[in-house]
This record gives C-alpha cells, sequence and structure tokens, in this order.
C-alpha cells in the first residue's frame, strides 16, 4: 500500500522540487532547495493539502538558508524597533527561526506581510512569539530546553508522525471503544482515563488527588489492561495538579512518546510539577519524580491551538476547545476510525464568562458521547450570579479593610488567582474599596506573568484592555510580589490592612498555610474561600466549622484557635455549579447520545447522571474507578 508520503510525491508536478521530507507530528514538512519554488510554488501546497486533507508545509532546504548572523541582522532591520524584539533563536535542522518580541503584532506586520518579507529575504521560515509582560523564568526555561533539544525534537516529531501515518489508507477492519477508569470516577482527583481501539492506546489526563496519600494519591497505573510500552499519546485538559501531576512520573518510568495540550497548559504544569517538587522537599519527603522528568515532558509535549485539528494516532483525530476553566483549559474532541465515533471530554468547564476567560465553547462538528465533570453537580451545588459573588467579596473585604484587618485568601495558583486579582484590583481601581495593598505570594506570580505570554487565551475584555488600550491588568502597581520569608513576616506584622494572596487554595501547603497560622487568632481578620475545597483537607475543615486547629510540623503538637472570620464563596468557582451543568447539557450541539459523569464526589456524580436523564432522557453513567466501559 502507498504511503502518504509517495501519494504526495504524485501530486507534485516536479517531485525532484522536493529535496526531503519528514513528519512533524501530524504535519507533513516538504523541503525544497528551489528558492522560486519556496517562495511561489502556485497552489501546489494548496492542491496537496486539498487531495490528502492533512497539514502540509513547505519549507527551505537547510542548505539554502542564508547564514544565521546575517539573517539576524536582516529580520532586526525588517521588523520595526516599536515590536521590541527580544531574542531571535534558529532551528537550523527545521529552518525556522523564533522571534520573541513584546507586541507580536508589529513584528507579524499587516496581514503578515513582515513574515513574507522575511521569508523573501532571508529564506528562514519565521515564528514570531509574545514576550511576557512579567518576566517567566519558567517560560525561558521551557524555551531553553526546546531550543537545546532541537534536534532530538526533530527525531521525535518524524517518530511520531511514522507512527500516525504508517500504513495510512489501511483497510476497514472490525473497529470498537473502550474506556477504562484510572482514575477521576466517582472523585474530585487523579483524573485519569485510558482510551483503547483497535490501533491506539491513549491517556486523557494524568493527575493526582492533593488531598490524598499514598497508593490513593495516584492513578492506577497498575491495572491489568494498561501496559505503559504500548502508550501511543497523552492528552492533557488543563494544568491543575488532579489533572497533569503524575504526568513526569510517566516519563520517569520510560514513555517517551507524545503529550498533546494547549502551549499555556504546557507552561504552566511544568510550573506547578516543579513546585510539587519543591514542596516535597520541604517536607523531608521523597518525590515520585523530579526535575529531570519534568524536561522529559517538555520535550515530548505536542502543544494545539483551540480549533487546530491533528491526527495522533491511526485512527483518532484530535481538536482542543476552550473549556473557560483556567488559562488554556481544554474541551477534547475525540474523532475515532473514519466517523466510527466522536467524543468529548470536558475536563473541568465553566460556562459562563469570567473576568478572566470566555465560556466554554458548546458547538462541535460530531458528538456521540460527552464525558462531563460533576464537581459542583449535586443538588445543593446552587452557585449564585457571578456579580452577586463578587459584590459579596468585596464588601467582606472592604468591612475588614476598614477596621484594619488582613484578608487572607488561599487560592489555587492558577485561574482563581488570577481572577481574584482581577476582581480586587478592579475594585480598588474604581474606588468601591479603599487603596491598601495587595500581596501575590506562592506560585500566583509566576502564574501571572504566564497570563501575560498568552493573552489571546484571555476573555475579549482583557484583550481589548491589552492590545488596543495598552492597560495590561496584571501589571497593576498594587499589585506586590512576596517571595522571601523576610517579605512575608513584613506583610504579616506590618500595621495596618491588607490584601493576601497566596497558594495553597485547600491550605494543604504553602505561605497560605503559614499566613493562616499567624492571622487565625485575630477577630479583626478575615479568611475568604473562593476554591473546590477536598475533602479532608484543612481548608475543608476549616470552612466546615473547625475551629481549633491541631499543627504537627514535625515538632510538638500546637493548638490554634480560628476567631478570624471566615466566609466561603463557592460562586467564584471556575467550576460549573449544578444549573451551568444541567444548561450545558441542553446547549451542547449536536445533543449527544449518551454522557458519562465524572469528576465529583460520589453523591455529586450519580445525583448528576440521574437529573441527566431524567430531564433529557439520555443515556448516562457513573463510573467508578477501575470499571471499563465499551463505547461503540
Amino acid at each position: 500500500m502507498a504511503s502518504i508520503i509517495d501519494e504526495i510525491l504524485k501530486i507534485v508536478p516536479d517531485p525532484k522540487k522536493i529535496s526531503d521530507t519528514s513528519f512533524e507530528g501530524a504535519n507533513i514538512i516538504l523541503y525544497t532547495k528551489d528558492k522560486d519554488f519556496f517562495l511561489d510554488n502556485n497552489g501546489v501546497i494548496k492542491n496537496i493539502v486539498d487531495s490528502i486533507k492533512k497539514r502540509v508545509e513547505l519549507r527551505p532546504d537547510p542548505s539554502i538558508t542564508m547564514d544565521m548572523e546575517k539573517a539576524e541582522e536582516k529580520i532586526k532591520k525588517i521588523i520595526p524597533e516599536e515590536a521590541k524584539v527580544g531574542n531571535v533563536l534558529f532551528d537550523p535542522q527545521r529552518s525556522r527561526v523564533i522571534v520573541e518580541a513584546d507586541k507580536p503584532g508589529l513584528a507579524i506586520g499587516k496581514e503578515g506581510e513582515l513574515l513574507r518579507e522575511i521569508r523573501k529575504q532571508c529564506l528562514w521560515v519565521p515564528v514570531v512569539r509574545r514576550m511576557p509582560a512579567l518576566r517567566s523564568k519558567i517560560i525561558e526555561n521551557i524555551r531553553a530546553v526546546l531550543y537545546q533539544n532541537s534536534d532530538y525534537r526533530r527525531k521525535f516529531l518524524d517518530k511520531v508522525g511514522h507512527r500516525i501515518y504508517d500504513g495510512w489508507l489501511r483497510g476497514k477492519r472490525d473497529e470498537w471503544i473502550r474506556l477504562t477508569y484510572l482514575g477521576g470516577g466517582r472523585q474530585v482527583g487523579r483524573s485519569c482515563l485510558f482510551l483503547q481501539t483497535p490501533e491506539s492506546r491513549v491517556l486523557l489526563d494524568c493527575g493526582i488527588n492533593v488531598a490524598a496519600s499514598g497508593a490513593d494519591a495516584y492513578p492506577y497505573l497498575n491495572a491489568p489492561e494498561f501496559k505503559l510500552e504500548d502508550l501511543d499519546a497523552v492528552i492533557i485538559s488543563h494544568a491543575h495538579l488532579d489533572h497533569v501531576g503524575a504526568l513526569p512520573f510517566l516519563y520517569k518510568m520510560g514513555y517517551r512518546g507524545p503529550t498533546y495540550m494547549t502551549a499555556p497548559t504546557r507552561d504552566i504544569s511544568a510550573l506547578l510539577a516543579l513546585d510539587f517538587i519543591g514542596v516535597a522537599f520541604k517536607q523531608a519527603k521523597k518525590g515520585i519524580f523530579d526535575v529531570s522528568d519534568v524536561k522529559e515532558m517538555v520535550k515530548h509535549t505536542i502543544c494545539l491551538d483551540y480549533g487546530e485539528v491533528s491526527d495522533i494516532t491511526p485512527d483518532i483525530r484530535i481538536t482542543l476547545y476552550n473549556a473557560g476553566h483556567i488559562l488554556g483549559s481544554s474541551l477534547v474532541h475525540l474523532h475515532v476510525g473514519n466517523g466510527l465515533h466522536n467524543l468529548v471530554y470536558s475536563g473541568d468547564l465553566k460556562v459562563i464568562r469570567t473576568r478572566l476567560l470566555e465560556p466554554a465553547d458548546t458547538k462541535f462538528p460530531r458528538l456521540e458521547t460527552l464525558m462531563i465533570e460533576s464537581t459542583y453537580g449535586g443538588r445543593d451545588n446552587v452557585l449564585k450570579p457571578r456579580k452577586e459573588a463578587e459584590d459579596r467579596v468585596i464588601q467582606e473585604i472592604k468591612e475588614r479593610v476598614e477596621n484594619g484587618g488582613k484578608v487572607l485568601i488561599p487560592v489555587l495558583g492558577v485561574g482563581r488567582a488570577q481572577e481574584v486579582i482581577l476582581i480586587v484590583e478592579d475594585a480598588i481601581r474604581t474606588g468601591r474599596l479603599p487603596e491598601v495593598p495587595i500581596y501575590a505570594q506562592g506560585m500566583v506570580w509566576d502564574v501571572t506573568a504566564i497570563h501575560t505570554a498568552y493573552p489571546d487565551f484571555l476573555n475579549r475584555n482583557i484583550r481589548k484592555a491589552i492590545f488596543h488600550d495598552d492597560q495590561n491588568p496584571f501589571l497593576s502597581k498594587r499589585l506586590k510580589k512576596v517571595g522571601s520569608r523576610k517579605e512575608q513576616d513584613f506583610v504579616i506584622n506590618e500595621e495596618g490592612p491588607c490584601i493576601i494572596i497566596a497558594t495553597s487554595g485547600m491550605l494543604t501547603g504553602g505561605p497560605s498555610v503559614e499566613y493562616f497560622k499567624r492571622l487565625c487568632d485575630n477577630p479583626k481578620n478575615a479568611l475568604i474561600f473562593c476554591s473546590y475545597m477536598g475533602e479532608g483537607t484543612l481548608g475543608r475543615r476549616v470552612q466546615e466549622g473547625e475551629r481549633d486547629v491541631l499543627f504537627t510540623d514535625g515538632g510538638k503538637p500546637e493548638h490554634l484557635q480560628v476567631k478570624m472570620k471566615v466566609h466561603v464563596e463557592d460562586s467564584l468557582s471556575g467550576h460549573a455549579g449544578r444549573s451551568e451543568l444541567m444548561k450545558y447539557i441542553y446547549n451542547v450541539n449536536p445533543r449527544p447520545k449518551r454522557v458519562i459523569v465524572n469528576h465529583g464526589e460520589a453523591s455529586r456524580c450519580l445525583d448528576l447522571a440521574s437529573s441527566i436523564h431524567k430531564l433529557h432522557r439520555i443515556e448516562t453513567s457513573a463510573p467508578k474507578n477501575l470499571e471499563t466501559l465499551r463505547i461503540r
């Protein structure tokens, strides 16, 4: 049977113009030594794409590209100074040059005219990336890892492409789809779903349960049907630890296949993984992975944009859609077989527009099975209107700071932190709150820096403020970074009110716990919860009324009395509430034939599944961990 490359070369009028071919994952790369053909192929590439329905790119052969030093000089002359070009990085094996700029739009030019000029004058393929408005060490390190391993990446991506396309156009065979829950079945934490077809073995998420210990914290990777050596691909919906925390462990155990996610998810996942290692070290615990495993994860990540269609195995095609949960969070659409079945895995989602993000997408080309979260899926999980929730938080903060108190808001470093920052900063700027400092500590600052690198993933109001009004809310002078123990002591001991935003959100570790210990005995102060609290966490216990808290921390037991006011605001959650989830089922298009409910406490999973069935007359299920469903 002819290979896909053979099929392509049949379409090219003069195959001799193609000097080499390779794969970059699902993308097919053609190289040419013919300068004129590279600059103008007279629609040949378009004809190829129209014929085989795959992404094809024409690049200059490395032998004809301009000397890198001269090319850099020309690029900096072509791009105006106002674009503020930073690094210019060359990838000679792939004939690409990466240009990092503060203002990518100016570097690209009107309708891409400057990119065309660079191609014409330098014979390199330019790629423009945004420089973070706040310096991000993690982004710098990730880009350095990818740059230093460019030759390995080229070979790795080519290998992935061969796995996808070898045996292209193979004959029809018996087709089926099985789904096994290795985690996230009737629980919040360690989300991990194992999808099997005759051709493919794919993981959807690979998380940890931060509220559990021992084996209960990790997915059932010892399930008899799961074999690491047979795994074709991993797909990560978003960067929270309960969805990505165990991914570096796969690479520690020898997995060297691709992991698909958005670019923000990759950056935040790497940051959280490194933080996870640091927390384990501080607690004198041996981590399940180390820094080298995080690097392997980064090296093997393939980033996709929303709406970008990509083959990931011979019989599975993926498209990521906005989930509205955190930066880069995705609804994962899987097209299995040649029209056999279409699934959407929600990960976590938010149905309404927030300060930070647009609402979750509801329209898909085809859909038969929907896998949906149920974090707040119980009958009692009624989230109040967003504006009312924001008003209550602002009022609570106002009462405390006007009486000279300090307000501690423990947050998940990703999503809730940035949402709270936007709410509080806007309230001060508009006069709804007095001028008080906003202190951010823990991962909050690093993740916020990542947000400034990917404004295209934010909602339209923030994009407008950044792109058109030149006003980035994350660069507010009111927001102050706390980076050391000495600075933390200053915040705690400083007279006068302030707002403290710190990780972790569940009070399971990090600076939020230290602030809590030292501020909890003062009734002037307040503790505001606005994130989900996992079962068994300190945050959950305090939220449910525990006021005599025992700390052991390796020393003698310490009892603390919680005298500060505790305010719970679930309605600021990045998760959809009960009514939102039901509304999403109603609005999703096309209407699914089957709904699988996961990622929720057992009672909430069962309740939501039952309600969906009764209201919409759709087949539903709420699997336990280690259960296997035949989807088709």
